[in-house]
């Protein structure tokens, strides 16, 4: 069964990865972004799958993650610490179909404790010397988010399934816009750590997730 997954894994990554666009669709129907890719380069990461879809009102999110070995997080972290030091499943989100300045950044670690902030990135790269700034989501759950992890170690998977408030971009009713979206994933270990594998959707092309102009496009059709 172990084997089973990767191999579904590794199958959805090679054919969705090298996709720029995505058609996402009304739930309860799905669109799909997989990626093995090693951000900037590297070896493969283990397959990692984003499954989508909208309601007027919320963005739904399943983060799955193949392959994984160590499950590691920091037991002490709360709501919006650096759970992304450890092993995360990142997503950031923009309204709009321009590169964006200020984005969404939502993650969610192995243990299902999130990251919530809106970024401030003017430079659209985190320049050296260019303002960057977070302002946090403070209580996630009372303002429409939910989140709900599993993890099967014998598996080797972890899926973790989130709703995310359309109200929070002003982007309610959003059939017919185009967003834009990266997808990332950390993987580290005690061994490993501090250092960590970056992977992702769209390569940002250095070891830095904050490069808006390769953000994928999301169509909600």
């Amino acid at each position: 069964m172990f084997k089973s997954y990767l191999a579904i894994g590794a199958c959805l990554a090679a054919a969705v990865a090298a996709n720029d666009s995505v058609n996402v669709p009304q739930c309860p129907n799905l669109a799909s972004v997989a990626f093995t890719t090693a951000i900037p380069s590297g070896p493969p990461c283990p397959a990692t799958k984003v499954d989508l879809c909208y309601t007027s009102t919320q963005l739904h999110l399943t983060f799955t993650a193949y392959n994984e070995t160590n499950f590691y997080y920091n037991a002490d972290h709360q709501t919006n610490d650096d759970i992304w030091a450890y092993e995360a499943m990142e997503a950031f989100i923009s309204r709009g179909a321009d590169d964006p300045q200020t984005y969404f950044e939502y993650e969610v670690s192995p243990n299902n404790v999130t990251f919530n902030a809106f970024i401030f990135n003017p430079s659209r790269v985190r320049k050296d010397g260019a303002p960057m700034d977070q302002a946090f989501i403070g209580d996630p759950l009372a303002d429409g988010f939910t989140v709900n992890t599993k993890t099967d170690k014998e598996k080797g998977l972890w899926v973790t399934e989130s709703v995310v408030p359309l109200a929070l971009f002003n982007g309610e009713t959003p059939k017919g816009s185009v967003w834009r979206m990266n997808f990332f994933r950390t993987v580290t270990s005690p061994q490993m750590f501090p250092d960590q594998q970056l992977c992702g959707w769209r390569n940002t092309g250095e070891a830095n997730f904050h490069v808006t102009p390769v953000f994928g496009k999301i169509n909600f059709v």
